[in-house]
């Protein structure tokens, strides 16, 4: 597994590097957001091989995304993203803070280790930190396809929270809902 998205992260960078970053910046948080969307439908309706294949290929790509953002919008500086989260988040809320940037952090840290407790085996959580884990997943989620997003991504993004909102419900209350994923 670790051989392949090394492959795949230097097929992203080569493209990349032809001129295509935004593209690729967009695109793959595109693409993430939708497998991240099939992995959870995924998981709602047992079918947890596919859904752990959607959940990693999801978190790969969110991964190329951020080192697209940071090489092509930030260049890498803490403070550049910090200073356009702030601008977006005035643009939106009228109040000028980039501390939403610290969100991400923990997103991609608490996202990788879900995807590594699914393919190490180590899936026995107490459910109600699996519900938080979720729940903050999903938090991140409906805030880039929704709050953030705007056009057919938004629409998309609530087309989808929307079926997977129908799917938990259909999946809390037919009888077979733990809310555990794993």
């Amino acid at each position: 597994m670790i051989g392949v998205a090394a492959d795949f992260f230097i097929l992203t960078v080569n493209i990349a590097t032809m001129a295509h970053g935004p593209l690729v910046t967009l695109w793959t948080i595109r693409l993430s957001c939708g497998l991240y969307a099939l992995g959870c439908a995924g998981w709602l309706t047992n079918r947890r091989k596919a859904a752990r294949l959607a959940w990693t290929a999801a978190y790969l790509f969110y991964l190329v995304h951020v080192c697209a953002a940071f090489t092509f919008y930030y260049h890498w500086s803490h403070e550049a993203a910090y200073r356009e989260t702030a601008r977006q988040t005035a643009e939106l809320f009228g109040i000028r803070w980039g501390g939403g940037i610290y969100f991400n952090y923990v997103f991609t840290f608490v996202w990788g280790a879900d995807v590594w407790r699914r393919w190490s085996g180590c899936d026995r959580l107490p459910k109600w930190v699996d519900m938080a884990i979720q729940w903050f997943l999903a938090f991140m989620f409906l805030n880039a396809t929704v709050v953030f997003a705007s056009g057919w991504v938004r629409w998309l993004g609530i087309m989808a929270a929307a079926g997977l909102g129908l799917l938990w419900r259909q999946y809390r209350f037919s009888g077979t809902g733990s809310a555990s994923h794993s």
